[in-house]
Order: C-alpha cells, then sequence, then structure tokens
C-alpha cells in the first residue's frame, strides 16, 4: 500500500522586515529548497511512500521535484496558484482527504494556514519563518524520517501527536460582525491602521490571548510565559492586559521581537478554560494574528476564545525514539 504525504513549502515565509530591524534569522529559497530535499532523503527510510508538493508562482516547487533522490516518487499537486494564503489552505485542503502526514515549510502563519483545512491529518511543521512559536527549528531529514514513520503507520498517529489549540475571534463593529483563528496567539495593538504586517514594537501591545505560553518562546506567547506556563496541547489559554498609561503592575521580561528584551507591565493575567471568553473595547486598534497585523477595528469590541481544536502535530522526537525502542532502525 503506498503512503502519501503532501509538502507544503512557502515561498513568501521568512522575508518580513524583521531582518532588517532586529535578529531574525533568515530563510531565503535556497535554503527552503534544501530543507524540503532533506525532507524527502529522510523520507525514503520508509518504503513505497509518494510525495506530492505544493505548486507556487516562484518555481520552487519545480525545483524541489526535480532535484528529489531518485529512489521516490514525488510530483506537483494539480491546483491552481494565486500566490496568497489561498494555495496553502487549498494544498492542506486536498491533503486532508488524499494524504497520511504533511510537511509544511514556513512560520507560524503558513502553519495557521494549513491547519484551517487540514483536518486529522498528522502535520510536521518545520520552521523556515520569522519570530515562530509553532514550527519546529529542525533539520529536515529528521523531520522528513518523523513524517514517514507516522504517516507509514509505523508509530501511530494518535501516540505521536499533540493537538494544538487555536484561538476564536469575534470581531463586533458598527459594520458587522467578522471573525479571525489564531493558531498560537492573537494580540491587540494600539495602531491606527495595518501598515508592516510584523509588530515591531512592544509599546505598541494593548494585551491579547495566547494557546500557549513559555518563556522560552518569542512574541505574545513570551510575554505570557513570564507569568506563567502554559503547554500547546492544555486546554484554554492565557490572557493578559499591559499597563500602558502609569506603568503599574507587574513587570515581565521577554523577547518581544528576534533580538529584543523587552519589560511590559502587565495590569491582568487570566488562565482561560476552553472556550472562555476575554474581551477588548477597542476604540482604534489593529488585531494581530500569529505575530502579524490583520485586522483594523474602529469603535469595536473583540472577543478571544481559546479553543482545543488545532492542528494534531506530530512531536518529532517522540516519534523517532518509540521507532528506536521498537528496532525500526536496525536491520
Amino acid at each position: 500500500m503506498v503512503t502519501t504525504v503532501g509538502l507544503v513549502v512557502n515561498p513568501a515565509a521568512g522575508r518580513d522586515i524583521r531582518r532588517l530591524t532586529g535578529g531574525a534569522s533568515v530563510s531565503n529559497n535556497y535554503a527552503k529548497r534544501r530543507t524540503a530535499g532533506c525532507v524527502l532523503t529522510g523520507l525514503t527510510l520508509c518504503d513505497d511512500v509518494e510525495v506530492l508538493v505544493m505548486p507556487d508562482n516562484a518555481g520552487l516547487a519545480d525545483r524541489i521535484v526535480d532535484d528529489a533522490p531518485s529512489d521516490i516518487d514525488v510530483s506537483l499537486l494539480e491546483m491552481p496558484v494565486s500566490a496568497s494564503a489561498r494555495d496553502s489552505r487549498n494544498a492542506a485542503e486536498h491533503f486532508e482527504s488524499n494524504a497520511d502526514a504533511v510537511v509544511v515549510l514556513g512560520g507560524d502563519g503558513t502553519t495557521r494556514d494549513v491547519a484551517q483545512t487540514i483536518g486529522d491529518v498528522p502535520v510536521v511543521s518545520i520552521s523556515t519563518g520569522t519570530n515562530n512559536v509553532v514550527p519546529t527549528p529542525i533539520d529536515g531529514t529528521v523531520a522528513g524520517e518523523a513524517a514517514g514513520l507516522v504517516a507509514s503507520s509505523v508509530v501511530p498517529a494518535d501516540e505521536a501527536t499533540i493537538r494544538h489549540g487555536t484561538i476564536e475571534v469575534e470581531v463586533e463593529k458598527e459594520t458587522g460582525t467578522s471573525e479571525i483563528t489564531g493558531l498560537a496567539t492573537v494580540g491587540i495593538l494600539d495602531r491606527a491602521f495595518v501598515g508592516t504586517r510584523a509588530i515591531l514594537d512592544p509599546d505598541d501591545i494593548v494585551g491579547g490571548v495566547v494557546s500557549r505560553a513559555s518563556p522560552a518562546e518569542i512574541g505574545l506567547s513570551g510575554i505570557a510565559g513570564g507569568l506563567v506556563t502554559h503547554r500547546p496541547d492544555d486546554p484554554g489559554g492565557v490572557g493578559f492586559r499591559l499597563d500602558r498609561e502609569d506603568s503599574a503592575g507587574t513587570l515581565v521580561r521577554g523577547i518581544t521581537v528576534p533580538g529584543t528584551l523587552s519589560e511590559v507591565h502587565v495590569a491582568d493575567y487570566e488562565l482561560l478554560d476552553d472556550g472562555a471568553p476575554y474581551t477588548f473595547e477597542i476604540p482604534r486598534g489593529v488585531v494581530s494574528v500569529d505575530g502579524e497585523r490583520e485586522h483594523e477595528v474602529r469603535n469595536g469590541v473583540v472577543t478571544l476564545r481559546p479553543v482545543a481544536d488545532g492542528p494534531r502535530l506530530v512531536e518529532i522526537t517522540s516519534v523517532l525514539e518509540r521507532a528506536t525502542r521498537e528496532g525500526y532502525f536496525r536491520d
């Protein structure tokens, strides 16, 4: 029986302004192609694996297919290309019913886009973006091995994945109600308009809700992680508001932007149950989703709810250790 693995490589990931203004890492398309090649090599660990690669308008997917190892069947997924986040969602929608696992190369935004339509298919997410919280900075060969082991059911998916939380956002304005979904973080910023999508100034942050919190992470989840830790598969999340007027409240130090250690004052925070609302009344502001400004709000109410219905993320190290215990690597 042939095992199918989907491969999503976002050519636009990892190109924002934080490479110029801070210490964000660089991942150009050459690096992504090399990482994707390593993923394909890792997948050769398992027999009878075919790979479908999401096409793009930069020619990246074509090069990945052309350079693929000869002992694995790699081809382009047949789908229209829009050169937008819609491509990742459309590819994931196809993989939801036609793939046994999916490998994603991108940042938090790419992983979120895939998560919206991937259903219960196990996802291996490799960091090639900026300010990442969810994707793992790991060698592509290692990630490919793990993806193959789970896709081939050598390691059962139920024992190899965690269910990552998400954040549902409802924005009520005079013009109507809109809904947004975040994966790791949703923030409220004191900004008049979206402008540059990256969050550059921690003084803009009003507050937010995160589905995970750790001092080892960057951005809103790092701020919350200075108060309490919350695993990505723990139910609920953490909501917090900053004191931006007189610098009262709890002083928290965190990495708000790559290369920037900031001090912020937290007026209040709350551990939220699954589905519990956390509300902001906004005369003027911008909603950020997973580290990027997304939605302008004027005289509106934004309600954030952490929900335990996110993607099934593969725990790469656990998968490989399980395979070792069962003797899979020994001949």
